[in-house]
Formats: C-alpha cells, sequence, structure tokens
C-alpha cells in the first residue's frame, strides 16, 4: 500500500433511511462500492437534507466499517456547494469531481492506485477502462445505470400502492437491454466457439461458488455446477482468475470457414455483457430494493426472469455477498423467478419501450436555428453562404443511432 495517498473527502447526500438502503441510491450505490473495494482512502461525510439531524439518525450497521461524519450543506466546501452528489474533493483542493459515475469511477481508480494487487477492483472499468465513462447526457446506457433505474426505484418505493402495480418503465427497459445480443471486443472468436459448442452438445462445467472468498481473498470453494453456457464459462473463469478450457480454445476447420453473419449470438451474464464491471455495482443495490418491495407486495415477478437471473448469478461474484453483509443489505434468493413458462414471458414483449420510442419518435430541436434566434435577439447577426455540397444526403436509419445529433437530445 502507497503511504503518499492524499487524503480525499466524499460527501454523499442523505434524504431518508429505508429498510436496508440509504437514500437517495446514490449514496447507497457509493458506499456499496466503497465496502466491495474495501477502501478507507475517503473521509466520508453524509450531507443531510434537512437540518437538525443528529449523529444516530442513520444505523451504524448500514454503514459497514466506514467512518462517516455528518456535515451540513452550509457548511461544505464551497465548490462542493455547487454541485450535485455524490462529489469527492482532495483536501484543501478546488477540484472537485461530481456525479455518480464520475466518483464510483475515480474510487476505483484511487483505490487501484493505492494498491496495484487489486487488478479484479481495475477490472470493474471494463474493456478499455469505458465502463459508464460516457456521460448520461450522450449515453443512453449511462443515463439507465445512473439516472433512470435510480430514480424510478426511488419512485416505486415511494408511490401510493395503487400506482406500485405496474413494473416501472426503466425496469422493463433494463430487462429488455439483458436479453439483447451482446457485443465484445473478441466478438467473433467466441461466437465460433460457441457454435462448435452447440454442435457437440457439449455442456461445459462451470465453476460456480459455494462460498464467498476468505477475507484474503485466497480461498474460494466451489462445486460444479452443469452449464450449457460457454458465456458462463468465460464469465467465471475470468472472475476466478482462470483459463477457459482448453475444449473450447480453438475451433475446427469447418467453424472457421462459417460467416460472422451467421454465428450465433452472445447472451448476457452480466448487466453489460459477459463480465462482472461498475455497471452491476450501480444496479444491485437498486434492483434488490425493487425485487424486495415487490416480494413484500407478493408482485409475481415473472415478467422479469433476465433480472432475476442477473439478480442471482451477481451474488456468485466474489467479494458480493462480502460487501452486502457489510452494508446490511440481505440479499434475496429468487429460485423460483429463474426459469418462466415461455407464455407468461410474451406479456414482456408486448410492452412498449416507452423510452426508446421516445427517442425515436422525438425530432432534433437544436441545430443553428435557435442558436442564431438567440444571438440576433442580442444584437448578433450572423452571415450565411450556401452549402458547397447541397445534394449531400445522410441515410440516418443506416447510421448508428450514437451518430445521430439527437442522441443526447
Amino acid at each position: 500500500m502507497k503511504d503518499s495517498v492524499t487524503e480525499e473527502h466524499l460527501y454523499l447526500g442523505f434524504s431518508h433511511q429505508y429498510r436496508d438502503s440509504i437514500f437517495p441510491l446514490h449514496t447507497s450505490i457509493s458506499l456499496f462500492l466503497l465496502s466491495y473495494c474495501d477502501c478507507k482512502l475517503f473521509k466520508v461525510f453524509l450531507v443531510p437534507t434537512g437540518e437538525n439531524v443528529d449523529d444516530q439518525f442513520v444505523t451504524k450497521n448500514l454503514l459497514g466499517d466506514l467512518e462517516v461524519h455528518l456535515i451540513s450543506r452550509c457548511h461544505l466546501p464551497v465548490v462542493v456547494q455547487s454541485c450535485c452528489l455524490p462529489a469527492a474533493v482532495v483536501k484543501d483542493s478546488k477540484f472537485c469531481r461530481a456525479g455518480l459515475s464520475v466518483v464510483l469511477r475515480h474510487i476505483i481508480q484511487k483505490t487501484y492506485e493505492a494498491d496495484p494487487s487489486k487488478k479484479d477492483i481495475l477490472e470493474l472499468l471494463g474493456f478499455k477502462k469505458t465502463c459508464l465513462k460516457a456521460c448520461a447526457e450522450v449515453s443512453q446506457w449511462t443515463r439507465l445505470c445512473e439516472i433512470s433505474i435510480p430514480l424510478a426505484v426511488e419512485g416505486f418505493l415511494t408511490a401510493s400502492p395503487e400506482h406500485c402495480q405496474t413494473i416501472p418503465p426503466d425496469i422493463l427497459q433494463l430487462e429488455r437491454k439483458l436479453g439483447e445480443p451482446v457485443r465484445v471486443h473478441n466478438d467473433d472468436k467466441i461466437r465460433r466457439q460457441k457454435l462448435q459448442q452447440q454442435k457437440a452438445g457439449a455442456k461445459t462445467a462451470v465453476p460456480v461458488l459455494g462460498k464467498e472468498a476468505t477475507e484474503e481473498g485466497k480461498t474460494v470453494e466451489m462445486h460444479e455446477h452443469p452449464l450449457p453456457s460457454l458465456e458462463l464459462s468465460i464469465a467465471f473463469s475470468k472472475l476466478l482468475v482462470q483459463e477457459v478450457p482448453d475444449a473450447v480454445n480453438r475451433e475446427a476447420p469447418h467453424i472457421r470457414r462459417i460467416k460472422t453473419s451467421d454465428l450465433p449470438c452472445l447472451d448476457h451474464v452480466f448487466a453489460e455483457g459477459l463480465y462482472f464491471t461498475l455497471a452491476d455495482i450501480v444496479l444491485l443495490p437498486c434492483i434488490h430494493q425493487f425485487l424486495v418491495s415487490s416480494k413484500k407486495q407478493g408482485k409475481n415477478l415473472v415478467n422479469l426472469p433476465l433480472i432475476s437471473s442477473w439478480y442471482q448469478r451477481v451474488q456468485e461474484v466474489p467479494g458480493v455477498k462480502k460487501a452486502a453483509g457489510k452494508c446490511n443489505m440481505e440479499l434475496l434468493q429468487l429460485p423460483e423467478l429463474m426459469s418462466a413458462p415461455e407464455e407468461e414471458l410474451q406479456d414482456l414483449s408486448s410492452v412498449p419501450d416507452e423510452l426508446e420510442e421516445e427517442n425515436e419518435d422525438s425530432h432534433f430541436i437544436g441545430g443553428p436555428r435557435p442558436t442564431m434566434t438567440k444571438l440576433m435577439e442580442n444584437g448578433i447577426e450572423a452571415k450565411f453562404s450556401p452549402h458547397p455540397c447541397p445534394n449531400w444526403t445522410l441515410d440516418w436509419t443506416n447510421l448508428p443511432s450514437a451518430v445521430s445529433p439527437g442522441e443526447g437530445k
């Protein structure tokens, strides 16, 4: 552990305590990541939304072994007062990192810098370390994880019983996302391996974690569980720092000759695809609260088989149950939701995707005209010249949605 780590202050909002979570959920997510990373590099402050809150306002066992201090908003550093929490500030500095994704990514990077042996922590940032790096204004995925899901769950928990009968649209959108084909950097190779496995009818014995790792993280008790999923084999092999079995490392010649378009798609193991990332850390406290509330209300969650399976799978990741225990988060076991009858899942596919439809149907309202109007209203007149190639057109339907000017609205 490096001794020259600069002390930083982490400021988290606090509105209320409900069951085994602190709200807003951004705070519970931040505390969960600190516990998962076993990070003690930050001096943590809770900032109540109201005044006159005593030191006993939050149950200590929700904070794990973290030392947390109270501070009123008026006593925050000036730079933090202008930001939305969570926020991280280097002590006696004016540089501030604000926003959930930015702060969580910083916690991971700082943890690794202080102890480079924690490579598994750095892996949370995913391939090329870009997990939740794009801001919510331009990335639908970041917006869903960072903003939409936490707000949807908070609204679901506080809504009146008659308004809690339907699953929030953002939760349904996550269910659909988990059902989409997975794209990874070595996509073609893995899909060929999957095709070979399907043709051979093989069932790979995948190591499933039987117990949590010890405190030193060196001993993991495992048992063999037959799973016909190459995706699971690859995902858990990486988690356990093992090589993928040799049987699937090299595909047969006739498999190599198959066109990429004819290869089977990869299925989700975790939120972003095959690998456990920061996105799973962000979603777990939110989905946990949603499932707990739904179970208490006696709701049938058969329309969320993918979320339920993901929720159970995340619990098998080393360190997750330990971190949840520190935060007094009693994870549920939902075996009855792991496989739902196909006819009961048809309701899910028939539910309109309000959020995606809104994005597709809305017209882009930016561009030069509103800007020119604002300039002219302030006495600034722009001169126009004809486009050098007026016949150029763009077929937006055949371009990735990410390049559309209207993507981030």
